[in-house]
C-alpha cells in the first residue's frame, strides 16, 4: 500500500477545493470572537455568536447530508457553499449590525455548507481505486490537521495586524473559490440504489434507519475528538494550573495538529493488523493515556510530548472510524453518513465545552481533563460494544467488521482438466493456461471489478 494511486491531478484539485471549504470552518469560532471582542460584552456575544455558529452545523449536516444525492451532487454542494459564503460576507460586511442579525448570518454560514465535508469526503474516495481508501482518507486527514494549525494564527494576525472583519471576509472569498474548484471536479459520484450489491437499502429500510443502523460508529467517533477537545479547551487553565505561561498553549496546539497530521501519513503507509473496531479502541484508549498525562505532569515538555502523542494516535482512530463507515452503510449512503459523523462530532465538542465551563467552576483543570478521560472511556465502551451487537448486519458484514482495505478475494482457481462451460456466442470466455499447477484463469472484468484485480 502506498500513497501512489492518491497522487493524481485530481486529486490535487479536490486538495485545492477543500481547503478552500474547511478552512473558513477552522477559523469562524476565534474569528466571530475577534469580531465583536472591542464592543461592550464582546466576548460573551463572541462566544454566543460561536455557538450559533456551530449550532447551525450541527443542525446542518445531518439535515442537508441525508439530502444529497450522488447524481447532483456538484449542484447541492456548490448552492451549500455559495449560501455559507454569503453568511460569512455579511458577517465581515457589517460588524457594527445588531447581534441577532450577526448571529443569523453566523447560524447561515455554519449550517448551510455543513453537508460538504461529508460530500467532498465521499467524492473523494471516488477518484481513487477502492485499494487506495485508506490512503485518500489519510490525505484528508492531514490537509485538515494543516488547516487547523494555520487557521489561529491567521486569524489572529489579520484581525489584530488588519482589522477585525478581515478573516470573515476571507472565509468568504475561500468558500466561495471553493465552488469554482468543484467545476473542474467530477459532477457526481457512483452511488448504488436498493439492488446495490453490498445491501442498497437493506431490504427497503428508509435511509434513517440505514444511518442509525451505525450509531456505534458516531459514538466512538465523537468520543476520540471529545477527548481531545476537552484537553484544548482546558489547556491554557491547566498551564496556568502549572505555573506555565498560558501563551504556551498556542504552540502546544500547534503541535497536537502536526502530529495528528504525522499520524494520519503513516495511518496509510501499511495495512494494520485486528479489526476496524479494535483498532479503535487501541487507538483511543491510547489517546486517553496520553491525555491522562497531559493532566497529571507538572512541566510543559511532558504536556508537549503527550499532545503530539495523543494527535497521532486521535487521527489514526479518526481514520479507522470512517473506514468502518464504509464497512457499515451502502455507497449511496455514506456522504449522509459522514454528515451524521461530522455532527456527532460537533455536538460532542460542544457538550465538552459546557462541561468544562461547569468542571472548571468547583474542581481544579487537572480533574476536569480525568473527568473527560472517564466520559470518553465509557462512550468508546458503549460504541464498542454496540458494534458487537450490529456485527454480521452491515452490508460488509457488520459495523467496522473489515480486518483491512486489501483488494478483492482473487478468482478460483480452474483446474486445467477442467473444460470450459458453454456460454453465449457474444461471451467471450477467458483461456486457461494449460499445464500450469493451480492456473488462475484471466481477469474476468465486470462491474464490479472496475481496476480488473479479480
Amino acid at each position: 500500500m502506498t500513497y501512489r494511486d492518491v497522487a493524481t491531478r485530481q486529486v490535487l484539485i479536490w486538495c485545492c477545493t477543500a481547503v478552500g471549504a474547511r478552512m473558513p470552518v477552522a477559523m469562524a469560532p476565534l474569528a466571530l470572537v475577534f469580531l465583536v471582542r472591542e464592543r461592550p460584552g464582546g466576548y460573551t456575544l463572541g462566544a454566543v455568536l460561536a455557538a450559533g455558529y456551530v449550532v447551525g452545523e450541527i443542525v446542518g449536516a445531518p439535515v442537508l447530508g441525508m439530502r444529497l444525492r450522488p447524481e447532483r451532487a456538484r449542484l447541492h454542494l456548490a448552492v451549500g457553499l455559495m449560501a455559507g459564503a454569503a453568511g460569512f460576507a455579511g458577517l465581515g460586511a457589517f460588524p457594527a449590525a445588531h447581534p441577532a442579525v450577526l448571529g443569523g448570518c453566523a447560524v447561515v454560514a455554519g449550517a448551510a455548507p455543513a453537508a460538504a465535508t461529508g460530500g467532498l469526503r465521499t467524492l473523494l474516495t471516488a477518484l481513487v481505486p477502492e485499494r487506495a481508501a485508506a490512503q485518500a482518507l489519510s490525505v484528508e486527514s492531514m490537509l485538515t490537521a494543516g488547516v487547523w494549525a494555520a487557521s489561529p494564527a491567521a486569524v489572529a494576525g489579520l484581525a489584530l495586524g488588519v482589522a477585525p472583519r478581515v478573516p470573515l471576509v476571507l472565509a468568504a472569498a475561500l468558500m466561495a473559490a471553493s465552488v469554482a474548484g468543484l467545476w473542474l471536479l467530477p459532477a457526481a459520484w457512483s452511488g448504488h440504489g436498493p439492488d446495490d450489491p453490498r445491501g442498497g437499502d437493506r431490504a427497503g429500510a428508509s435511509p434513517l434507519r440505514v444511518l442509525t443502523g451505525a450509531w456505534p460508529v458516531y459514538v466512538t467517533g465523537a468520543a476520540g475528538l471529545t477527548l481531545l477537545g476537552l484537553a484544548e479547551l482546558v489547556l491554557p487553565a491547566l498551564l496556568e494550573q502549572r505555573g506555565v505561561g498560558v501563551g504556551w498553549s498556542g504552540p502546544l496546539l500547534t503541535g497536537m495538529a502536526v502530529g495528528g497530521g504525522l499520524g494520519a501519513f503513516a495511518y496509510g503507509l501499511r495495512v494494520w493488523p485486528g479489526r476496524l473496531r479494535t483498532r479503535s479502541v487501541v487507538l483511543t484508549a491510547g489517546t486517553s493515556v496520553c491525555v491522562t498525562f497531559v493532566a497529571l505532569t507538572p512541566d510543559a515538555g511532558g504536556i508537549a510530548v503527550a499532545l503530539a502523542v495523543g494527535g497521532v494516535l486521535q487521527s489514526a482512530a479518526v481514520l479507522t472510524r470512517n473506514l468502518s463507515l464504509r464497512e457499515a452503510l451502502p455507497p449511496h449512503a455514506l456522504a449522509a453518513g459522514y454528515s451524521v459523523m461530522y455532527a456527532a462530532a460537533g455536538a460532542g465538542y460542544a457538550a465538552t465545552g459546557s462541561l468544562a465551563g461547569v468542571l472548571l467552576k468547583v474542581v481544579a483543570p487537572s480533574t476536569a481533563v480525568l473527568a473527560g478521560v472517564g466520559l470518553t472511556l465509557l462512550l468508546t465502551a458503549i460504541g464498542w460494544w454496540g458494534e458487537l451487537r450490529t456485527a454480521g448486519r452491515s452490508p460488509q458484514g457488520g459495523v467496522g467488521d473489515a480486518v483491512t482495505t486489501a483488494p478483492s478475494t482473487p478468482a478460483t482457481p480452474v483446474a486445467p482438466s477442467t473444460p470450459a462451460t458453454p456460454v453465449a456466442p457474444s461471451t467471450p470466455v477467458a483461456p486457461v493456461a494449460p499445464g500450469a499447477d493451480g492456473a488462475e484463469g484471466a481477469a474476468i472484468r465486470g462491474r464490479r471489478d472496475p481496476e480488473g484485480r479479480l
